[in-house]
């Protein structure tokens, strides 16, 4: 029988999910892609029709990409999301 190699280079690369600040909806950790730092919104912070636990105002057009539906994912995992994506963290 031959010896089968697996790769460590995912198949198929799943493309994280982008999306401006308005649109955010679910829960997770999220990097701004124009700054690089890292957003942790526990389903907590989105509740409809409760105030926001983060705003941000900006003249310039800002988007996040979700690194994981974890809030709480470890930093060294989103860093590492982020250079698989080719995402610059700032974290």
């Amino acid at each position: 029988m031959a010896k089968q190699e697996t790769s460590i280079e995912s198949a198929h690369r799943v493309k994280l999910p982008e999306m401006d600040w308005e649109d955010l909806t679910e829960p997770g950790a999220y990097v701004e892609i124009g700054t690089g730092d890292l957003y942790r919104f526990p389903k907590e912070a989105l509740i409809q029709g409760g105030s926001p636990l983060v705003t941000k105002e900006s003249h310039g057009a800002s988007r996040l990409v979700q690194v994981s539906k974890d809030p709480y994912v470890t930093t060294m995992k989103a860093r590492l999301l982020c250079a698989q994506h080719n995402i610059e963290p700032n974290f």
